[in-house]
């Protein structure tokens, strides 16, 4: 056959059985940006600086064009390379992952909370979290039994993160420093109790910081659970 025969039967072929896209790097390149959102939040809970803030709701605004991207992808894809609910559950829960990132931060502004101990701690352990994601993601393409370890340690640094979680509240909610200054001082009238008041509402604010940290955790367990089912499928 000529090679403009090849040519057209080529185009027949592809036209009636199109090429399926390249889900592996789709899939990858959104965790690389969830790994960079988690890295710049780290930064910020390190420095509290507003201009990192800003860094990370802007990439948290790439993330979502990239997760749109990508279920239109899937949406018009005649065949997958795995299950095609698999490939939407990765795509939309490492997407959760950047959007805790931004209400994180959004809300720390909002509250006029400064980083602490504990959520650069928590922020650092979703960081890993998500580092093992991107490793798992990327050998799923190579050797799918690989990406296996890197799928549990996306799910145990989720329960890492809610041990900071519970130590956070227990020493947020300790307020025997408070009341041991208060009886020291024989101060019974309004600036006692203003300062009780600030305490309990510098408690509930950072609490929610901390909780939000917690939810984000649990989106790192799912996308972990994910990727371990594509594992036990395709391995």
């Amino acid at each position: 056959m000529s090679a403009g025969g090849n040519s057209l039967l080529t185009r027949l072929v592809d036209r009636v059985l199109p090429k399926a896209p390249d889900f592996f790097s789709l899939v990858d390149d959104q965790c690389d940006m969830a790994v960079a959102t988690m890295e710049e939040l780290v930064t910020f809970m390190q420095s509290g600086k507003k201009k990192v803030g800003k860094h990370v709701k802007r990439m948290e605004k790439e993330g979502d064009e990239l997760k749109r991207r990508n279920i239109d992808i899937l949406n018009s894809a005649f065949s997958t390379p795995m299950d095609r609910e698999d490939i939407y559950r990765a795509i939309v829960e490492i997407d959760h992952l950047m959007n805790y990132a931004k209400t994180t931060v959004r809300e720390m502004e909002i509250f006029g909370i400064e980083p602490d101990q504990y959520t650069l701690q928590m922020a650092i352990h979703l960081r890993n979290g998500t580092q093992s994601l991107q490793e798992g993601f990327r050998k799923l393409s190579e050797n799918a039994i690989l990406a296996e370890t890197h799928a549990l340690a996306a799910r145990k640094a989720e329960r890492t993160i809610e041990k900071d979680y519970r130590a956070a509240l227990a020493e947020l909610f300790d307020i025997s420093e408070l009341i041991d200054n208060m009886r020291s001082n024989g101060d019974k009238g309004a600036e006692a109790q203003i300062a009780a008041f600030e305490h309990v509402m510098e408690a509930f604010k950072r609490r929610e910081i901390y909780r939000h940290l917690s939810n984000a955790a649990d989106r790192l367990a799912h996308a972990g659970a994910t990727l371990y089912d594509i594992v036990v499928k395709i391995a």
